[in-house]
């Protein structure tokens, strides 16, 4: 299943892959790719883009078959940095391009402007199809589009029942951007719902299967869950085969009330 999101294809359903490392972290990328996931999110930060572009290679699917996104590191945010940064990113996955080169949290030191115009040459050399940010809130993409005119396809945050991002998404679709979704289980946390497991009786899933639909069948919202089992990897996958009311996917955003589980000591002022 994919939703176009300006003018592009991109697949709805995404793997992550943060602290999927060496032989077993390949083996498990290379897993995901065999059963079906074409999103693959990676980041320099993960060290594993070798790993993700050995089981890109391995698993025989075509190159131009997957989307696969790294991301820059807020520290490494300079136009100078982010043109090196690029090219190691670039040798260690072993491709002439990804398709998403992503900042992947704000920085506080250097200017936006500067770092959004050396991603915008980065994808006009040809060595990212798109650009985008990660932890970006409302205030920052509005800079980003409004004030440095940065044409971002995705916006990657936290997001799952517990935490509404109803404001910022209302914000991302009237620039036609995708909010792909990190943590979308909340770290396990959804299998200790009521409501999502009596919905997962009642279609015959998990909790994580009913949130990962939830998910899917907002307008502009993707996920991307990491998982290194292979029972969750193929559960994670298995969404495509029900589709959730109305009424219940108004009952799980009834579920927000402000839990946010990545927290760190540079992230922005949150909305």
């Amino acid at each position: 299943m994919t939703k176009t999101i300006q003018g592009e294809t991109v697949p709805v359903l995404g793997f992550g892959t943060f602290e999927l490392k060496g032989p077993e972290g390949e083996a498990a990328i290379r897993t995901a790719i065999e059963l079906g996931y074409r999103q693959i999110d990676t980041a320099i930060r993960y060290g594993n883009e070798v790993e993700v572009g050995r089981a890109v290679r391995a698993s025989g699917v075509p190159r131009k078959e997957l989307f696969v996104t790294t991301k820059i590191w807020f520290d490494d945010l300079a136009p100078e940095t982010v043109a090196r940064r690029v090219d190691e990113s670039l040798d260690r996955l072993g491709f002439d391009q990804v398709d998403l080169l992503l900042v992947h949290w704000p920085a506080k030191d250097i200017p936006l402007g500067e770092t959004l115009a050396a991603f915008t040459d980065a994808k006009a050399q040809g060595k990212t199809r798109l650009i985008g940010v990660s932890n970006f809130t409302i205030a920052l993409l509005d800079e980003a589009l409004d004030v440095h005119k940065a044409e971002l396809f995705c916006n990657q945050v936290e997001y799952h029942p517990f935490l509404s991002q109803e404001k910022l998404l209302a914000r991302m679709r009237r620039a036609d951007m995708l909010l792909n979704a990190y943590q979308p289980i909340a770290r396990g946390k959804v299998f200790a719902s009521d409501l999502l497991n009596d919905l997962g009786r009642r279609y015959g899933k998990s909790a994580s299967q009913i949130t990962l639909r939830w998910h899917i069948q907002q307008k502009n919202v993707g996920a991307i869950p990491r998982s290194s089992k292979l029972e969750n990897i193929i559960a994670n996958r298995d969404i495509f085969d029900f589709e959730l009311s109305p009424e219940d996917m108004a009952a799980i955003h009834g579920l927000a009330r402000g839990e946010r589980y990545t927290r760190f000591d540079w992230e922005p002022d949150w909305d």
